[in-house]
């Protein structure tokens, strides 16, 4: 998410996630057609990595998403599954925002 909107605070690391996203398409082009290039943006996912995120204010994190909730691991996984596939052959350079709706609210 950090490489599709900025945040305050956090300027080199979205820069970072930025480049990843241009890297995808990037290397779809010069990769294909033999192989296929995507990335997944996920937001606020519920992992012990997030959990300084959220910890003892999920409800009031969550309300932020128009899904009403916090990702969780199976999200991000069913999304990279569907990315290896043959459901997504014709997909390549693509970067699939995994965020409950937020991005959509613009801030």
């Amino acid at each position: 998410m950090a490489g599709l909107r900025s945040s305050e605070n956090i300027g080199a690391y979205g820069v970072s996630k930025a480049a990843v996203i241009n890297l995808t398409t990037q290397l779809a082009v010069e990769l294909g057609p033999a192989v296929r290039v995507n990335a997944v943006a996920p937001a606020v996912v519920k992992t012990r990595f997030a959990g300084a995120l959220y910890e003892g204010r999920e409800e009031e994190v969550a309300a932020e998403y128009p899904a009403g909730r916090l990702g969780v691991p199976a999200d991000v996984g069913e999304a990279a599954a569907y990315l290896l596939g043959d459901g997504a052959g014709w997909v390549t350079g693509q970067t699939l925002v995994l965020d409950g709706g937020r991005l959509s609210r613009g801030r």
